[in-house]
């Protein structure tokens, strides 16, 4: 087994500890009852406006991995595919655990799915109201640059600061009406849920398709 064998090998098991640590949280009491409060809130305007929003991160991201150094990122230098999340690396490629794995860990995520985004929202959007536009920006720009820690691509981080915006919106939206920072991260947090969901949504489907 190489070095990049044994760090693909790595990566995955600490992945998979995480995702299975959140989905055992989002399985008991309080994890159900905080679940609960996100999901009763989502809207079908939360999926409508998170498909062209993820269209746009899209189109971004394609055109930014062109430019040199921003198709740089530390889980694609070992063989990793997109977000370290889903699995996916050309290490099993040809072989059934290139289906198996990938449906594995997303299986687990999507109970804990709706914390996920509760985390990142109360840490990158919670207080919103208070920031300047300039902050907010930047704001939103540190939560994609974020997920470059985690070995996607930096063009593809950028990228994701779109959907950082994106909720941003979503939250200064949701204070204007109530004037209740928490309630406006439960918003954002619900559209976060959409975006994410959709997300997971499309990866399920191509990997089945790789997979028949």
């Amino acid at each position: 087994m190489s070095l990049l064998d044994v760090l693909t090998v790595a990566v995955l098991a600490f992945v998979g500890v995480r995702i299975a640590q959140g989905t055992r949280f989002a399985l008991s009491g309080t994890g159900r009852r905080r679940i609960a409060a996100i999901v009763r809130g989502v809207r079908w305007t939360h999926f409508a406006l998170a498909v062209p929003t993820l269209a746009v991160v899209l189109l971004v991201a394609i055109a930014l991995v062109e430019v040199p150094g921003l198709d740089f990122g530390w889980w694609t230098a070992i063989g990793g595919v997109g977000n370290p999340v889903t699995g996916t690396t050309d290490r099993t490629a040809g072989t059934a655990l290139e289906w198996i794995i990938p449906l594995a860990f997303l299986t687990l995520l999507l109970p804990a799915l709706p914390l996920f985004a509760e985390v990142e929202e109360r840490m990158f959007r919670l207080g919103s109201e208070r920031r300047t536009r300039p902050q907010q920006a930047r704001r939103g720009l540190e939560f994609g640059l974020a997920h470059a820690l985690i070995g996607i691509p930096i063009g593809v981080a950028l990228a994701l600061g779109i959907g950082g915006w994106y909720f941003t919106w979503w939250y200064l939206r949701g204070y204007r009406r109530t004037h209740d920072p928490h309630a406006a991260m439960l918003e954002s947090t619900r559209a976060h849920l959409a975006y994410n969901t959709t997300i997971v949504g499309l990866i399920i489907v191509a990997v089945a398709l790789g997979g028949a």
